[in-house]
């Protein structure tokens, strides 16, 4: 096959077939990797590829991704197929592919772009459909009673793009400024590694997220699944010894996850401190209210708000 494009999530898969046989038959779980045709350009022109890089793909083009699901209010909610397609769609630039269930009013004119399954990813040896989640790596038992020689921070918003990310990485950067040993987590969200390079360049002296288990997607992971890469990442972050560990968790305090993990009592018991973005003052207001229902109190807040003199003084006053 001429030009295969791999996106990021397929990093490290080289020994491999295309079993074109089973596309019609075999139904994908989150992470099986496939080969795509691409069919039509719609919202992702690019995509990330195997180093990080901005790859331009094309009509005609084949590319290498994995079936995940996705929710992101500002953009596509997608799900793992069920059934045959005679079209997917990319939901994520790091290679999640699904089946469209819903996009944000600003993306309909230019749509998905749209893809036609060529075949599965198989190993070579057992013919098995290759998975991305902890491919070559073991899967760490969640401790809840571990004792860590840091402090936990969580970077929690009241939706997507709120200013978490921004948030935890300048958070990294004071940190780092005190002379701390510090590590960022991306735990939840669909892949993408932007957020982790921000906060390494905001001065993290680590950064990792789900991806590095190989996690096209954390969406409809249950609780053990999401604890236990919350472990193995922790073991990540604990080779450079650090201080504290900035996690950010993906969208709003309503969202799937975000909420399963703010109300499990033994992931909770484990945070030092919250910090909470919002993109206006009601943002904030009605999240603090949420999360005081929930005994979280965060120790500062911030995001988008913070840019309106007027925005602030109404959290003032109101607090």
């Amino acid at each position: 096959m001429i030009n295969l494009k791999k996106t990021i999530i397929c990093k490290g898969v080289t020994d491999f077939k295309i079993n074109r046989k089973i596309k019609k038959v075999y139904l994908p779980k989150a992470g099986d990797l496939a080969v795509f045709k691409v069919l039509e350009i719609g919202k992702h022109s690019s995509v990330q590829g195997v180093n990080g890089n901005n790859c331009y793909i094309f009509e005609g083009d084949y590319i290498m991704a994995a079936f995940g699901n996705r929710y992101a209010t500002d953009q596509f909610e997608g799900y793992v197929p069920t059934e045959y397609h005679k079209e997917y769609h990319i939901l994520g630039k790091g290679g999640a592919v699904g089946i469209l269930a819903s996009m944000h009013a600003k993306l309909e004119d230019k749509g998905t772009t749209n893809l036609q399954l060529v075949g599965y990813v198989t190993d070579k040896s057992s013919g098995e459909v290759i998975n991305s989640k902890y491919l070559n790596q073991e899967t760490l038992e969640f401790q809840p009673k571990a004792k860590r020689d840091y402090k936990i921070i969580l970077s929690l918003g009241s939706a997507m793009d709120s200013g978490k990310t921004t948030t935890a990485g300048f958070l990294c950067r004071g940190l780092r400024a005190a002379k701390k040993n510090v590590a960022y987590v991306k735990l939840t969200g669909t892949v993408y590694t932007k957020d982790r390079h921000f906060a390494r360049d905001c001065g993290a002296h680590l950064a990792v997220d789900f991806s590095n288990f190989g996690f096209p997607s954390t969406y409809m992971c249950d609780l053990p699944e999401l604890l236990n890469l919350h472990e193995s990442l922790l073991a990540l972050t604990e080779k450079i010894n650090p201080d504290y560990v900035v996690i950010e968790i993906a969208d709003g305090l309503l969202q799937r996850e975000t909420a399963m993990l703010l109300k499990d009592e033994s992931f909770m018991s484990q945070v030092s401190e919250v910090i909470f973005s919002a993109g206006d003052s009601l943002g904030i207001l009605s999240g603090l209210n949420l999360l005081w229902h929930m005994a979280i109190e965060p120790f500062a807040v911030s995001g988008l708000f913070t840019a309106s003199p007027l925005l602030i003084k109404e959290v003032e006053d109101n607090l």
